[in-house]
């Protein structure tokens, strides 16, 4: 008889070390395997957010498709259960061994145990009266709220529930931690790393090899300088242990090395046009407020690497078409011209790149414009499924508004031969539901650092105007 008791309070205490999340119907149109990603925990799904699930099934956007999704994968775990569904769905089986805990779903009317004042018909307060129904049923364990939306939140807190935002699509949790692709190398780094150095020529440029305890911290295609008398502005090219090889860099500060009449104009646009002018980086991840040069160096880079050597075909630019301010409704014509006004940065840099030619007169410089342009197409982010891009350029603008889903749709575009530049603020979000922490370009700063065919900078100083430095500054 004893030992029946140990073994029913070893369940009961089970039970309350693992948590109830209730999920609102954002976090699975954000992420629709998210009734996995909560380990060996019990996940609740009310009755309303299966409602809504159901009011957005229809269309061609990303919600829609995700809603599909999600209610593909609730089937696939309904359907793999053949017993009642009160009692929980065991999601080992289905998740493929990721969660360990039970799906449940609300299989009774829920009386309203809303405070007076709260409309009762309205999704959201449907939602908060089921927490607040677990939370009485369940008074051991802990009862949580899984919601996007912060309104849903604070909500839910200001009835004494305890919500959460859906942690498992950030990348970071701090976004300062973010990979710069940058490291300065500290004032003693030849008197610990300079004994047995081996030093080579390769073209013009100098190769490195050292040994020394910073060596296993660095990545492959990080930037490493040094200022002073003798300054050091180099790339790592290879890291094996203890020891790692570097190259020191192409100066494009130099007007004799101008990129298309554009030259670097401060350290970091120096590393960004030297992962731009290699052609053995198929990916580069550019960050930086506005004014940093993003935009202008990849195109002065594409434009060489098109129009002067050849490497490439022509230029696709294309950019997810979130309006700051008030939408203008729809546009007319063709796919290029309805992109045309989201392109204003495009049109604006390529001003500057064609008045740098200061030899070619009007009539030359409108000749190079019509060809810079015919060489530059411009797509939209709806028609990329299913396509390949050969031998081309690749430029994603404002890659910030871009979920890690989309990024990958983006991306895996790529076929043979093709260079994807991705450049944005992480600081100027414009999707719903997105922040700094889950945003695509995160995403693939964060997964591509350190491979040997990629390469990321984040770029500091503003080179725009002095009033836009300060605006960016003090506003």
């Amino acid at each position: 008889m004893a030992h029946k008791t140990a073994t029913r309070t070893k369940k009961i205490s089970d039970a309350a070390l693992t948590k109830f999340f209730v999920l609102d119907t954002n976090v699975l149109l954000h992420d629709p395997t998210s009734v996995y990603r909560f380990e060996e925990h019990d996940v609740f799904l009310p009755i309303m957010t299966l409602e809504e699930l159901d009011d957005h099934k229809k269309g061609l956007s990303e919600v829609s498709r995700n809603a599909r999704q999600v209610t593909r994968i609730l089937d696939e775990i309904v359907s793999s259960h053949s017993d009642g569904i009160d009692n929980g769905i065991a999601l080992f089986g289905p998740s493929r061994k990721l969660a360990s805990g039970r799906l449940f779903l609300q299989t009774e009317a829920i009386s309203k145990d809303l405070p007076t004042g709260l409309p009762t018909a309205k999704a959201d307060n449907q939602i908060l009266a089921v927490v607040i129904h677990l939370q009485r049923l369940h008074p051991e364990r802990a009862v949580i709220l899984v919601s996007k939306d912060i309104n849903m939140r604070i909500k839910a807190r200001a009835l004494g529930l305890e919500a959460q935002d859906y942690f498992n699509d950030k990348v970071l949790e701090d976004t300062d931690l973010l990979y710069t692709g940058v490291l300065e190398l500290p004032a003693s780094f030849w008197d610990r790393h300079g004994q047995g150095m081996e030093s080579w020529k390769r073209d013009s440029l100098t190769l490195y090899r050292v040994k020394g305890p910073l060596c296993p911290k660095l990545l492959v295609n990080e930037f490493i300088y040094q200022e002073g008398e003798q300054p050091l502005y180099a790339i790592v090219r290879e890291v094996s242990g203890k020891t790692a090889q570097f190259e020191t860099l192409t100066d494009y500060t130099h007007p004799k090395r101008s990129v298309w009449g554009i030259c670097a104009r401060n350290r970091e646009q120096n590393f960004a046009l030297n992962l731009l002018m290699d052609p053995d980086i198929d990916f580069v991840s550019l960050l930086g407020q506005a004014g940093t040069g993003k935009t202008l160096l990849t195109l002065a880079a594409a434009l060489t690497q098109v129009l002067e050597s050849k490497l490439y075909s022509e230029i696709i630019m294309t950019r997810v078409t979130v309006p700051v301010g008030e939408d203008i409704g729809f546009l007319p014509g063709t796919e290029e011209e309805k992109m045309g006004p989201w392109m204003g940065a495009l049109e604006d840099n390529l001003e500057v790149l064609n008045k740098t030619d200061v030899d070619a007169g009007e009539w030359g410089r409108a000749a190079t414009h019509d060809l810079i342009r015919n060489r530059i197409k411009i797509k939209s982010l709806n028609f990329m499924r299913g396509r390949t891009f050969l031998n081309k350029f690749l430029i994603i603008d404002e890659a910030q508004n871009l979920t890690p889903k989309q990024m990958k749709t983006l991306i895996t575009r790529a076929g043979p031969g093709t260079k994807v530049v991705c450049m944005g603020n992480i600081a100027q979000i414009d999707t719903p539901y997105l922040t700094e922490g889950s945003s695509g370009l995160t995403y693939v700063v964060d997964r591509f650092k350190g491979w040997q065919h990629s390469g990321h900078v984040t770029l500091q100083r503003g080179e725009r105007s002095r009033l836009a430095d300060y605006a960016a500054e003090v506003l």
